[in-house]
């Protein structure tokens, strides 16, 4: 028997002495969805234990206007846009991509790290090269960097399309919702690496629900698990760092300092939550001038659909619903040929249980 296999026993068997009733805990990051389903951890802890999946890929909860946006700015003539590569096969409002934008004429690439379009801007100078810019608080400075390094080095042919957003009023939002069943969180240790955990405070006390900043391994996800039902079976509410190996309390000053350079809260609308106050970043003023959406003309956003048809990605984002509850799972919304956001990405719950679950889900229906 490994170390780690005893490890993850005495965890298991601490956990199901310390809990005496059924609790309800979300985690909020896609990493920590895929694994644990790769682990079978919803399944080894106790039944009455329930693990239920909040919007933890940012690719998912990209908004759809802003997916929108962009297949119009790849369309036009003399811009090359830039992104991940999972960007490029979310749907906007309507079916097409950016990798049916590219087969249509449309310069589309995609880059490994923001300053990657440094280096494309350079290189194309008589061209507009804009970087559609997502994630969490984890890749911010990224975004950061290069907005910085754009508007010091006067690269003038570079803009920003930014959709960046923010975690903790996404964990609000979801407490504050009508039937939310969750009772604690396991708190993305990512985010936490680069903001602290000092936001998580007031959240914890006005919901009265203990928040665990956890990793991503079996044991750290075990040692989260442990400390959550530990505050909840002693009817306690509070912040707890269950992951110290990469998380400081501060988070990553340099970083930080960085971010709140060049960008500032704003509101955010989030795919299957809606319009979060406070819930994403945009560039602040004097690097507002590389915005896209002020540099370039562009036709008017469409409102967002909170919920995606026929697909259920909206209540699958929200926590309300696992993916295996879609009848399209699995059979119309596949990996291959995705429906929704969750199975785009490699961080999507649909893409998890894809992977991880699809002959079991097969097999019970």
């Amino acid at each position: 028997m490994s170390q780690e296999t005893e490890q993850a026993q005495a965890l298991l068997a601490a956990i199901r002495k310390r809990q005496s009733q059924p609790w309800t805990l979300m985690e909020v990051c896609g990493g920590q969805t895929h694994a644990i389903l790769r682990h079978g951890l919803d399944q080894l802890l106790p039944p009455e234990l329930e693990l239920i999946h909040g919007p933890g890929c940012p690719v998912c909860v990209t908004a759809a206007a802003v997916v929108d946006r962009a297949q119009e700015l790849a369309a036009t003539p003399g811009v090359i846009l830039c992104s991940y590569g999972d960007m490029l096969r979310v749907p906007g409002s309507g079916p097409s991509d950016l990798l049916g934008v590219r087969a249509a004429g449309g310069q589309v690439r995609v880059v490994y790290s923001p300053l990657d379009v440094l280096a494309i801007a350079r290189d194309h100078p008589l061209s507009t090269v804009v970087f559609l810019a997502v994630g969490f608080e984890t890749t911010a400075p990224a975004t950061a960097l290069l907005a910085h390094r754009a508007w010091s080095e006067g690269i003038g042919n570079l803009a920003l399309l930014v959709s960046l957003v923010r975690v903790p009023p996404a964990m609000e939002a979801i407490l504050a919702a009508p039937g939310s069943r969750v009772q604690g969180f396991l708190a993305a240790g990512h985010v936490a690496a680069v903001m602290g955990t000092e936001e998580y405070g007031s959240l914890a006390d006005r919901h009265r629900v203990p928040i665990v900043v956890t990793g991503f391994g079996l044991i750290e996800l075990l040692q989260g698990v442990l400390c959550c039902v530990t505050q909840l079976e002693e009817g306690c509410h509070g912040v707890e760092n269950a992951y110290p190996t990469g998380v400081r309390m501060g988070g990553n000053p340099v970083a930080r300092q960085l971010v709140e350079q060049v960008l500032e809260p704003c509101d955010q609308t989030w795919r299957g939550l809606g319009v979060l106050p406070a819930g994403g970043l945009r560039l602040r003023p004097p690097y507002d001038r590389l915005d896209a959406t002020r540099l370039l003309p562009l036709g008017p956003v469409r409102a967002p659909e909170l919920v995606e048809s026929p697909c259920i990605s909206g209540r699958v984002l929200q926590g309300l619903a696992r993916p295996s509850d879609c009848p399209s799972f699995g059979v119309g919304c596949t990996p291959d040929r995705p429906l929704g956001a969750p199975m785009v990405s490699s961080e999507g719950a649909c893409a998890a249980y894809h992977r991880y679950r699809l002959e079991q889900v097969i097999a019970s229906r």
